[in-house]
């Protein structure tokens, strides 16, 4: 399936910190480290470059760029006094359609790809020791899945755009003390409705979260507020 291993090729992108204009590995060598077939990995390039994520230069290479409509987007967001509020404002505009379209899709790759993340996620926060950048990673994957199994061509190109929104909130409400538990109860609301295909039951799951999550950031920036006052 093209679309698994193109969500493949975007979180090794992520991963390597690679930027646009960027050389991507050969097709053999992707292959290898994806541990994927070099024909599966042609598909993912193929998905990529008909959704503007990725360039194919003839006898130069495949070169990573941003979709149009991601530049677009990015600069209205850099421009904007972005706010707490506006932030969550536009994951609840995109994040609670999207997780109703997949639950109503109900593409069983898909979904099993959104609980394989959550599982490691829920793995990963068990751990006594706590790797935040590896949770962070986790908790974008987990939205990012499910607003690829919401196969709406609108979410892929402002794809880019919601992983920026989301991670520009985590940094503020994941080392909240209890997030991660309460975090925990969301998602696996959100995979729930999504597996039994409850369409109005997923999208309110994933407003429930959104919410809790801008209450916690807004309780958070009160109080680093409070503080910066105080010293």
């Amino acid at each position: 399936m093209p679309e698994r291993v193109a969500d493949e090729i975007l979180r090794f992108i992520e991963t390597e910190a690679l930027k646009p204009e960027d050389r991507l590995p050969s097709e053999r060598e992707l292959a290898e480290l994806l541990g994927v077939s070099r024909p599966s990995v042609r598909e993912g390039v193929k998905f990529l470059e008909a959704r503007g994520y990725l360039a194919v230069r003839r006898g130069q290479g495949v070169f990573i760029q941003r979709p149009p409509l991601y530049e677009g987007l990015r600069k209205g967001l850099d421009e904007a006094m972005l706010t707490v509020n506006h932030l969550y404002d536009m994951r609840e505009a995109l994040e609670v359609p999207a997780a109703g379209w997949a639950a109503k899709i109900g593409n069983e790759e898909a979904l099993e790809a959104v609980e394989e993340t959550l599982r490691a996620l829920n793995a990963k926060a068990d751990e006594p020791v706590k790797d935040w950048t590896a949770l962070q990673d986790l908790d974008v994957q987990f939205h990012m899945r499910i607003a690829a199994a919401a196969e709406n061509p609108f979410l892929d190109q402002t794809l880019g755009v919601l992983n920026d929104l989301i991670r520009e909130g985590l940094r503020t409400t994941i080392h909240v003390q209890g997030r991660l538990e309460k975090s925990r109860l969301d998602h696996e609301a959100i995979l729930h409705a999504l597996k039994t295909g409850d369409e109005a039951g997923a999208r309110a799951a994933a407003r429930r979260h959104i919410r809790a999550a801008y209450r916690t950031a807004m309780r958070a920036n009160a109080a680093e507020s409070a503080g910066t006052t105080e010293a």
